[in-house]
């Protein structure tokens, strides 16, 4: 049976506020990020995870250590406490997301070649067909 942990992470990143977020499952972490513009109230973020959870795209998944022990109430409290005061996201989440980044630059990449590449096929066959057409048989 797998363990699967959420996080989100709200952070000001100028000019607009930015949410991340992760998933680890399986000792692998994946992340997706959203731009929410203006700061979002606590009510608008839940109204956001309850209707756009499903359509993020997270990034493949990153290979992380996952440390399991067993916390004191109070002892997690302040660490709440600590992770809201501190800001920006870890760097196992940017280096999923760059990752992310990379793969839709790839795509993109390849996507643009192939249309490159049938606008010259095309041109090239119109180009045959009229040197066909001034030929004539003579």
């Amino acid at each position: 049976m797998s363990k699967v942990s959420g996080k989100l992470t709200v952070y000001f990143s100028e000019p607009f506020w930015v949410g991340v977020f992760e998933i680890i499952e399986d000792g692998r972490l994946s992340a997706a990020k959203v731009t929410f513009g203006k700061e979002p109230k606590d009510h608008e973020v839940y109204e956001f995870i309850l209707k756009h959870y499903y359509s993020l795209q997270f990034s493949p998944y990153v290979e992380t250590v996952v440390k399991e022990t067993i916390r004191n109430p109070k002892r997690m409290q302040r660490d709440v406490i600590k992770q809201l005061r501190n800001k920006g996201i870890g760097t196992k989440s940017q280096r999923a997301l760059k990752l992310q980044q990379e793969q839709n630059k790839q795509e993109h990449k390849t996507k643009s070649r192939e249309q490159k590449l049938a606008e010259a096929k095309r041109i090239f066959e119109l180009k045959q067909q009229k040197k066909k057409e001034k030929h004539r048989g003579r």
